[in-house]
C-alpha cells in the first residue's frame, strides 16, 4: 500500500486468517471431521442434546477452563462437540492436535523401541497448545486396558495436567467411575482440571443417533 507521503506500508491480507486457519486444520488431523462436525450441525432437540451444547459453547467462551470431559453413551454426538468444541478454538488461532486414541496408542506402542519416532509423537501429544483424545481408552472388544495403555495415558495426561495453560478436550465411552477404576491418578486429574465441564451420558440405546437415524431410513 502507498501512503500518501511516497513511503510503502506492508498491510495484513484479509485472507491471512483464512489460510492460517486452513493450515491448522491441516495440522490438526481434523480435516475430515471439521465440516460436518460444528456447532450448527449438532442435532439438539432433546434436553440432554441441549445440556451437551450450551456446555460446550460455554466452554470455549471460558478463557479459564481449558479441560472437557464428555464419556458414556455410544453415538450420541461426544465426537460431533468435540470437534466443535476445537474448530471452534483453532479459528481463535490455537493449534490444535487430534488423538484417536485405539489408533494412536497402537502406534505409539509400535513405535515404542524406535526412539525418536516415540518420543516426537509424545512430545506433542503432551506440549500441543489443544489436544482432543477421542475414545480415551477404548480397546478391542472392550478389554480392559493394558498397563502399557494406562501408562501412556498417564504420561500424555499428567504432563498436561502440569501445564495448566494447555487445552485437554476428552470423549470417552467410558464415565469418570469406570475411569477411575482403570486408574485413580488419571481419573483424579481429569476431575480436578475438567471442573464443571464435565459430561456424562448414561447407558441408553435412545440415545445413539446412529441407530435413530437408520432407524428413520427404513420407516
Amino acid at each position: 500500500m502507498i501512503l500518501d507521503d511516497g513511503y510503502t506500508a506492508l498491510k495484513k491480507c484479509d485472507c491471512l486468517e483464512t489460510r492460517k486457519s486452513k493450515k491448522l486444520i491441516e495440522k490438526s488431523g481434523l480435516k475430515n471431521l471439521i465440516q460436518e462436525y460444528t456447532f450448527e450441525k449438532f442435532i439438539a432437540q432433546e434436553t440432554w442434546q441441549r445440556v451437551i451444547k450450551e456446555k460446550a459453547l460455554a466452554f470455549v467462551q471460558d478463557t479459564d477452563s481449558h479441560w472437557f470431559f464428555i464419556g458414556g453413551q455410544v453415538g450420541a454426538g461426544k465426537t460431533h462437540i468435540c470437534t466443535a468444541i476445537v474448530n471452534e478454538l483453532m479459528k481463535q488461532g490455537e493449534e490444535a492436535l487430534y488423538m484417536l486414541w485405539r489408533d494412536e496408542i497402537m502406534k505409539l506402542k509400535a513405535n515404542v523401541m524406535e526412539g525418536n519416532e516415540y518420543f516426537q509423537a509424545m512430545e506433542a501429544f503432551k506440549t500441543k497448545p489443544v489436544l482432543y483424545i477421542d475414545d480415551l481408552f477404548k480397546s478391542e472388544r472392550g478389554k480392559h486396558p493394558t498397563t502399557s495403555d494406562i501408562n501412556i495415558a498417564f504420561e500424555i495426561l499428567n504432563a498436561r495436567y502440569n501445564n495448566p495453560e494447555l487445552t485437554t478436550i476428552l470423549s470417552s465411552e467410558k464415565i469418570l467411575k469406570e475411569i477411575l477404576g482403570i486408574d485413580e491418578a488419571i481419573g483424579s486429574r481429569i476431575f480436578q482440571r475438567v471442573g464443571s465441564y464435565m459430561l456424562e451420558l448414561n447407558k441408553n440405546p435412545k440415545m445413539n443417533m446412529r441407530l435413530r437415524e437408520r432407524k428413520q431410513q427404513y420407516e
